[in-house]
């Protein structure tokens, strides 16, 4: 029975194992509160992309993403001794944009809602039909 794609489960493993390596093991305080939203292991197996998002906006999030890249060879070691896979792969830490994304996608369409609601309200009321019957 097949147990699904692996660079798809390797992926989700990775992600798991690094949560608990930022939230536990480094220390580093420009790493501050990160959530890594999704892991993207090629088929090769040689490089995953891990996508992470924060609540820092600007400078605050290019300093999170300078910390991550220095912390990235001691959390690549965490994951070896963890995973334990015969070669483990590059990491490339990046920021999620899709949150950001999606996001705006929400805030346009609660303003499309809003603008419609006030045209409805503002709109005289439609004198063609009496109590649903036409007079002819």
């Amino acid at each position: 029975m097949p147990q699904g794609h692996r660079p798809d489960r390797l992926g989700d493993q990775i992600r798991t194992e690094i949560s608990d390596i930022l939230a536990r093991e480094v220390h580093d305080p420009g790493v501050g509160f990160v959530t890594i939203t999704r892991v993207s292991v090629t088929s090769d197996l040689q490089i995953a992309r891990v996508y992470y998002t924060t609540m820092a906006t600007g400078p605050a999030r290019k300093d999170t993403g300078r910390a991550l890249q220095r912390a990235t060879p001691f959390v690549r070691r965490q994951l070896a001794g963890r995973l334990g896979l015969r070669r483990m792969p590059e990491l490339e830490f990046r920021f999620d944009e899709s949150i950001e994304h999606h996001a705006r996608i929400e805030q346009l369409i609660h303003e499309i809602h809003e603008q419609d609601e006030a045209r409805d309200a503002a709109a005289p009321p439609d004198d063609t039909t009496d109590g649903g019957t036409r007079k002819s």
